[in-house]
C-alpha cells in the first residue's frame, strides 16, 4: 500500500504532523488492545526481547507503550554516524525520560573511516552495492550488536508503509527471519492516522523533521522530504528502484 496524496499536504502549510494526520481508525481502541497485549506478551513469553527503534513516529509509539505499561523491555538506537540533527536531539531527550533503558549502538569507527577513505563520503549515491555496504557498516553490524542474545525484537514496521510491507504480521515466529529470532511488529495493523492520533492524545515527543514531510526518517544522506502524491517511503534512497529500497534490517533469508 501506499500513501495517498490526501495525507500529503502542500509543503506551504504551516502546521504540525499531529495535526495534518492524526485521525483514529473506526477499530483503534481495539488495535490498541491488541498491541498492548501483544507488547504484554512479548515481555512475559520471549525475554529477553528488546525494541529496535530508529526515533520515528511509529518506534515512539511503541517506546511510549513499553513506558506507559512499565514493561521490562530495553530500547535499542542505531547511532549511525549520519543521523539528523533533529534524530540526535530526540535521542538525548528520550534518553532522559525513558523508564525503560536506552541502549545505543554505533559502528565501528575505524570501519567508517577505511570506507569513507576507500569509497568516498558519498558512495551510497554511485551504486546500490556501495550504498547497501554503508548500511552494512553503519546499521547491519551494529544492529548485530544490539541482537546478540536476544529471543525476540519488536519494531515498528506497519502493513501500510509499502508494497514489500503489506504482509507483515504482528507476530512472526517462522524463524525465516535472517536474524532467526522472533519478531514482533505491534503495529502492523495501524495506520498512518492511528500512529498520529496515537501520538497526539498521549503528547508524545517526536522528530520535528515529521513536520517538515519526512514521513520515514533514516540516516541524512539517505532522507529527503516527500512531495504532494508521492509514495510513503519515497523520501527513502529516493535514487534507487523501488524494488531496492531496504537496508536489510527487515530483510528475510
Amino acid at each position: 500500500m501506499t500513501m495517498t496524496s490526501s495525507l500529503i499536504p502542500s509543503r506551504n502549510a504551516l502546521t504540525r504532523a499531529t495535526d495534518l494526520h492524526a485521525k483514529a481508525s473506526a477499530d483503534f481502541a481495539a488495535k490498541l488492545a491488541q498491541t498492548q497485549a501483544l507488547l504484554q506478551r512479548a515481555a512475559a513469553e520471549f525475554a529477553p526481547v528488546t525494541q529496535a527503534s530508529s526515533l520515528g513516529a511509529e518506534d515512539v509509539v511503541i517506546t511510549h507503550l513499553i513506558n506507559s505499561l512499565q514493561l521490562d523491555i530495553p530500547i535499542f538506537v542505531l547511532e549511525t554516524g549520519a543521523l539528523h540533527t533533529e534524530t540526535l536531539a530526540l535521542l538525548e531527550r528520550t534518553q532522559a525520560h525513558s523508564r525503560a533503558t536506552i541502549n545505543v549502538f554505533r559502528p565501528v569507527s575505524e570501519s567508517v573511516i577505511q570506507f569513507v577513505r576507500d569509497k568516498g563520503q558519498d558512495a551510497m549515491y554511485q551504486s546500490i552495492d556501495l550504498r547497501k555496504a554503508c548500511c552494512g557498516i553503519r546499521k547491519m553490524a551494529p544492529l548485530a550488536r544490539a541482537l546478540t542474545g536476544q529471543r525476540a525484537w519488536i519494531t515498528g514496521l506497519r502493513q501500510e508503509q509499502s508494497t514489500a510491507r503489506a504482509e507483515v504480521p504482528l507476530l512472526d515466529t517462522s524463524e525465516k527471519d535472517s536474524k532467526n529470532l522472533a519478531k514482533f511488529n505491534p503495529l502492523a495493523k495501524w495506520t498512518w492516522g492511528d500512529v498520529w492520533h496515537y501520538i497526539a492524545t498521549n503528547q508524545v515527543d517526536y522528530n520535528p523533521l515529521h513536520d517538515q514531510f519526512f514521513p520515514s526518517i533514516g540516516c541524512a544522506p539517505c532522507t529527503r522530504a516527500i512531495s504532494l502524491g508521492e509514495d510513503f517511503r519515497a523520501g527513502r534512497w529516493w535514487w534507487e528502484d523501488e524494488a531496492a529500497k531496504e537496508c536489510g534490517l527487515h530483510v528475510k533469508a
